[in-house]
């Protein structure tokens, strides 16, 4: 008696030219059908119950020269934040072991710089390979390169460099002027071109429209390769900085915007970044419903509050997922 073969599972391909209707039409779709498309190509290149944990460190703190409207690190804001200068290598090694020993993958290293000096990228190459050796992926986030710098950071074993976007090229002017959206975009061609994994998402609820949304997304999955990662980050208000009182953000706007995040970069990590601290556990929920598989672990995320490790725990336990590796799916 002869058996049926397995059926053929098509994956979503991966696409490099989305249009601006076809986004809209995405986030125009009724809620339970847009969840359920994400969950749908989600199951095709993720394990479903799986996330990936990483956890962030501010190593340099305060005293940046960038003007970005919602960021208490810049010197031009009076935000009550204490500058510090760069960490001891050995500090930032403990602190990658305890995120080890409390279940994170990765760790990411975050300097308040607009370019870092070739002295500062040497310590933090030395951070780097330290972290390596304790087993986990390390990913570090300094503002503009150059191309020596890049290289440097690639030799030294880096595997992510995290540049967001942030926003739609068309209303970036009105969060920040001290940096182009081309600079960002150079940036993120250099570390490509260097072989190092890519880490790329935005801010959203900083005032930006529907339309907006739609076109840092497009900007994200229009790029020669799809970011590695992609965190989506809901502005964190801070007092002292310009964004500081703007409307808060429909939670409901933000699910959708993980979902069509999910659909249009099937094969990315999409990370919970900011803001999970004014999320209800339902609505984290519902983002990994939507196809978001990754978040920040510890209880600061760089200068702003993060759930405390535990509560996390305690969530992956009540929603029966459990904390993973960082390749898709086969």
């Amino acid at each position: 008696m002869s058996s049926n073969p397995e059926p053929i599972t098509m994956k979503t391909p991966l696409r490099h030219d989305w249009r601006l209707e076809e986004v809209q039409a995405l986030f125009a779709m009724p809620f339970n059908d847009l969840v359920f498309k994400a969950q749908s190509v989600h199951r095709e290149n993720f394990d479903p119950n799986e996330i990936q944990v990483s956890s962030l460190l501010s190593i340099k703190t305060g005293s940046c020269s960038e003007d970005c409207g919602y960021c208490p690190q810049s010197a031009r804001y009076d935000s009550d934040l204490t500058p510090e200068a760069l960490m001891p290598v050995d500090e930032v090694l403990k602190a990658a072991q305890r995120a080890k020993d409390q279940g994170a993958s990765r760790f990411c290293m975050g300097a308040a710089w607009r370019q870092p000096k070739d002295r500062d990228i040497e310590r933090v190459v030395e951070m780097v390979q330290g972290v390596k050796s304790l087993g986990m992926e390390t990913c570090v986030t300094l503002g503009m390169l150059s191309d020596e710098q890049t290289q440097r950071l690639k030799e030294g074993g880096l595997d992510y460099y995290n540049h967001n976007l942030d926003t739609s090229e068309d209303y970036y002017s009105e969060v920040i002027t001290t940096r182009t959206y081309q600079d960002r975009l150079d940036t993120l061609s250099r570390v490509r071109e260097a072989g190092i994994n890519v880490c790329c998402g935005g801010i959203v609820g900083m005032g930006e429209s529907d339309d907006d949304r739609a076109k840092l997304l497009i900007e994200l999955a229009n790029l020669p390769k799809h970011p590695e990662s992609v965190p989506v980050n809901m502005l964190v208000q801070v007092e002292g900085t310009p964004l500081m009182g703007s409307d808060k953000l429909d939670p409901l706007v933000f699910i959708r915007t993980i979902a069509v995040a999910r659909v249009m970069m099937p094969q990315s990590r999409v990370r919970l970044s900011a803001g999970r601290n004014d999320m209800s556990d339902e609505m984290q929920a519902l983002c990994f419903l939507a196809g978001a598989n990754s978040i920040f672990y510890g209880d600061k995320l760089l200068t702003t509050d993060n759930p405390m490790t535990n509560d996390d725990l305690q969530l992956f336990e009540r929603l029966g997922v459990r904390a993973g590796g960082s390749s898709h799916a086969a």
